[in-house]
């Protein structure tokens, strides 16, 4: 690639943009309802995506059958927080302030403002409904902020299924096959409990499953609006603790773990001596009590487990009025870390937690279409919009519903954002990352799809070009971090990085925040 190819790249992006600009929203003669089911923590270990061909998702796979599957869909931030506070504000965290899940996006004047996705569905005539995690909680001086105040109808989550004692593998708890490891080595670390083991119970009295029994029901319903169904299912979100038949899908002695090298933080920053990155207390911990297996069985059983759960509201929908004339978007809100880069979990700029599956599907489509093309989350916002033909409305986000129509015409690279200052910029070919200028990360995707071997420090004119073109996205300004709410350490039950499985004390929605979101004032 050079100089040339670029500009002559950016400017027919331009111009297709400017024609759909012109273009507008096509109005559907019968308002489509919708149904958003978003999945916590879900990477592209889904069939349909082949990101590990051990997956067994065949209800998301069905779905992706007679959809737009979006192979290069990023978020706007790589942990629940700001990624969901992005496409559900339709500004990015760089703008907000919501940086990180410490911050709740309604202390930022810009969402005091602005109406979020449920909100403006609202003021447009339809009727919203919610069950299950969608906003990302937080604690408040009144009870707890769930997002509970955007909705016409919103269902409090049941949390119960409980866990087998003699399952439970822990890295915090220094807990193996239930039982105290003696001397624990990498005990210490932040974040959700890093577990997993069976429930006591079976599926009908785990959380997701009765979220998607719940949706079901309202399926069965008669509405004289048009609906926005969104459903939130928490696995494969950490803790995985999901019934032994989901196990049993992925037998441990078939498990193979994903490839890595231990010599891949070597070349990122200073060299080996003075490297950006340390490999996590989660992988060193699997990897010193022979657990990788393990852990990736159980992460692939809390994927269909949450397929399941997906299967019970697309055959409801199925077997509904509404089959023909809803859309159905699924949308995983980050991506995750399974030993790649010698780590777990997510919060990084690389490819495996900045990019995630989006499934779209729209009435009468009936075959599969694959979109390389790179969009994010963010995006969705403006999409709905103009996918349901509704007034426009001033959001960072840019509909990809041209794509929808024509999933090969050109686009533009995407932004994710970790912290004020600290960027991914994602291309179809090149991955360019930057910590406020200071370190930098260049991947060629095509020939090094796992991220070794960074080629930003290359002196060539060639990786100049490549990384000057990738800046020109980057956030032109930057506000700082919103301050922490009051839910920095949330109680047990309350926020995603609490164990989902066992009961917990009921919480008090807070009835304060409503009343102050007056929709005829939103703009």
């Amino acid at each position: 690639m050079n100089i040339k190819h670029l500009i002559i790249y950016t400017a027919l992006v331009t111009l297709t943009s400017s024609v759909h600009a012109q273009t507008g929203a096509d109005k559907p003669t019968k308002p489509y309802n919708i149904l958003m089911i978003a999945v916590d923590d879900l990477n592209d270990w889904v069939g349909a995506f082949g990101g590990n061909p051990q997956a067994k998702t065949p209800n998301m796979d069905r779905l992706a059958g007679r959809s737009i599957v979006f192979r290069n869909a990023s978020c706007a931030g790589p942990v629940c927080g700001p990624s969901r506070s992005a496409l559900l504000s339709g500004f990015r965290p760089s703008t907000t302030g919501a940086y990180g899940n410490d911050t709740n996006m309604l202390d930022s004047k810009l969402v005091q403002t602005h109406a979020t996705m449920p909100e403006y569905f609202s003021k447009n005539g339809y009727r919203t409904i919610s069950c299950g995690k969608i906003f990302h909680k937080h604690e408040t001086s009144s009870g707890f902020d769930a997002g509970h105040w955007a909705y016409d109808v919103w269902h409090d989550e049941l949390n119960r299924g409980g866990e087998k004692e003699e399952t439970v593998y822990s890295r915090n708890k220094a807990i193996i096959a239930g039982k105290p490891i003696e001397n624990p080595k990498h005990k210490v670390g932040g974040g959700s409990e890093f577990s997993w083991g069976v429930t006591e119970k079976g599926k009908e009295f785990t959380q997701d499953y009765r979220t998607a029994k719940w949706f079901e029901q309202q399926l069965k319903e008669q509405h004289d609006k048009p609906f926005f169904m969104l459903a939130g299912l928490s696995k494969p979100h950490l803790s995985w603790f999901v019934p032994q038949e989901y196990y049993d899908m992925h037998p441990l002695e078939s498990i193979k773990v994903p490839e890595f090298r231990m010599d891949d933080l070597d070349d990122i920053g200073g060299g080996k001596k003075h490297r950006t990155f340390e490999p996590h207390e989660d992988f060193l911990w699997v990897r010193e009590y022979g657990l990788h297996e393990r852990a990736v069985q159980a992460y692939l059983a809390a994927c269909s487990y949450a397929d399941e759960c997906i299967g019970v509201m697309l055959d409801a929908l199925k077997n509904s009025p509404y089959a023909d004339n809803t859309v159905v978007v699924l949308w995983g809100d980050h991506g995750w870390h399974l030993g790649e880069k010698l780590r777990f979990r997510k919060a990084t700029l690389w490819k495996e937690a900045t990019q995630m599956p989006l499934i779209v599907h729209l009435p009468g489509m009936i075959d599969r279409k694959d979109c390389f093309r790179n969009v994010n989350l963010l995006d969705l916002y403006p999409t709905l919009i103009e996918v349901c033909g509704l007034p426009s409305k001033e959001l960072e986000g840019k509909s990809f519903k041209p794509l929808l129509e024509d999933p090969e015409q050109p686009w533009i690279p995407t932004v994710t954002t970790a912290g004020k200052g600290n960027h991914s910029v994602m291309s179809e070919k090149w991955h360019f990352i930057t910590y406020g200028g200071e370190v930098e990360e260049l991947y060629d995707l095509e020939k090094d799809p796992m991220e070794w071997t960074n080629l930003a420090s290359i002196k060539s004119s060639d990786v100049e070009s490549i990384k000057a073109y990738l800046r020109t996205f980057l956030p032109a300004d930057e506000v700082d971090s919103l301050p922490e709410s009051k839910a920095k350490k949330p109680k047990k039950g309350l926020d995603d990085a609490a164990d989902t499985t066992g009961a917990s004390a009921k919480k008090t929605p807070d009835p304060t925040i409503k009343p102050k979101r007056n929709l005829a004032g939103l703009r």
